[in-house]
């Protein structure tokens, strides 16, 4: 079976209601944030609470759902091009955006941590008004999309991901706010130390992407997902 197959093996996540009609995909946005300021690269990784109803005591990149307010969210850069291009040829005018949008935004919830530039405070609305209070503004240039999974219909709670690399001198700081931080703990891990961790599968798979991908930046973006009872990889 091949690497991307493992993903949906056994789908993490609360069941489907016996019977149900399968849950609609929320859209979400995670990003994976690389340090290289050691001999090894490292990777940001937090855990989340064990109250979780989703993957509790895991460990995961910081990230989540779209918030409406992420469709407005005041930046200092826009998504490269190609970027861009990426989301557009999938998604809705405007929804990939959003999504880079919410995955600066769930980092700095998260992690206490601005993937972002500094900049005079200025109005925002929802949750992006705690963001710019910090003088920041979300620096979307800083990713770039390295796959795409949605969860199998078979699980209750289910997510349409995007998984987006960022490095980590596009941080305003590497030191994380004290009042911040959703996550139970945060940490700076290398690849390897973070395999050892206890992780939902797609984020394992996720590691080795990237790995892959920092190696070979041509290296072709991975979607994963089921069709017609099937987990059928395919590429972005």
């Amino acid at each position: 079976m091949s690497e991307p197959e493992t993903v949906f093996r056994k789908p993490e996540g609360p069941p489907r209601v016996p019977g149900a009609r399968a849950v609609r995909p929320k859209n979400a946005a995670t990003v994976m944030i690389v340090r290289r300021d050691a001999k090894k690269p490292r990777v940001l990784m937090g855990k989340r609470h064990s109250g979780h109803s989703f993957m509790p005591d895991r460990w995961v990149f910081p990230g989540g759902r779209i918030d409406r307010s992420d469709y407005r969210a005041p930046a200092a850069t826009e998504m490269k091009p190609e970027v861009a291009a990426l989301f557009d040829a999938y998604l809705p005018a405007g929804r990939g955006r959003a999504l880079a949008a919410a995955a600066v935004r769930e980092t700095w919830e998260e992690t206490g941590l601005l993937l972002a530039q500094p900049s005079p405070v200025r109005p925002a609305v929802g949750p992006w008004r705690d963001f710019t209070a910090q003088g920041a503004l979300a620096d979307l240039a800083a990713v770039d999309v390295i796959a795409r999974a949605i969860t199998p219909p078979s699980v209750g709670k289910r997510f349409d991901t995007w998984f987006l690399l960022a490095d980590a001198g596009r941080l305003m700081s590497l030191d994380r706010q004290p009042d911040c931080g959703e996550l139970e703990e945060i940490a700076w891990v290398d690849f390897d130390e973070a395999q050892t961790l206890p992780l939902p599968t797609v984020t394992r798979m996720m590691l080795k992407e990237a790995v892959l991908r920092m190696e070979d930046p041509s290296r072709p973006k991975p979607f994963m997902r089921f069709r017609q009872g099937a987990m059928r990889p395919d590429r972005l």
